[in-house]
């Protein structure tokens, strides 16, 4: 356990292919593991940024987590990015639709927002929670 995320973000995609492909492309994840099913759809994929993972698979599958997501609305999820704004023109060059430009925030941290094309919101700042 020493190492690794206690918290890891599941995001399902109708199309996991492509949001692999972006997630890698255009925020700099880097993949760890993808399963794919008989059918080749996506069964599990598991993505690293920093010390972090968010793990995603494939909607429609029938597993008892995607159930339990069925007509679940789009999710948020938070990363912390050293350069903020190189971060974003890395993602403006691939077509991602940016929500909020780099802004620098009450508290400290420099921000922007990305949706992703399946309606998932990505925040990217350099604000890290401690504990």
């Amino acid at each position: 356990m020493a190492g690794s995320p206690s918290i890891c973000p599941t995001v399902l995609y109708a199309d996991a292919k492509a949001a692999l492909q972006l997630l890698t492309e255009a925020f700099g994840f880097t993949r760890v593991a993808v399963y794919e099913g008989d059918d080749g759809a996506v069964a599990h994929a598991e993505l690293s940024y920093g010390n972090g993972v968010v793990m995603l698979g494939s909607k429609g599958t029938g597993s008892a987590f995607d159930k339990a997501m069925a007509g679940a609305g789009p999710t948020g999820v938070y990363v912390v990015v050293e350069d903020v704004d190189a971060h974003h023109r890395r993602a403006v060059e691939h077509g991602v639709e940016i929500l909020m430009e780099p802004t620098d925030q009450d508290y400290g941290s420099r921000d922007y927002l990305a949706r992703d094309k399946e309606g998932n919101v990505w925040s990217f700042g350099t604000y890290v929670p401690s504990f």
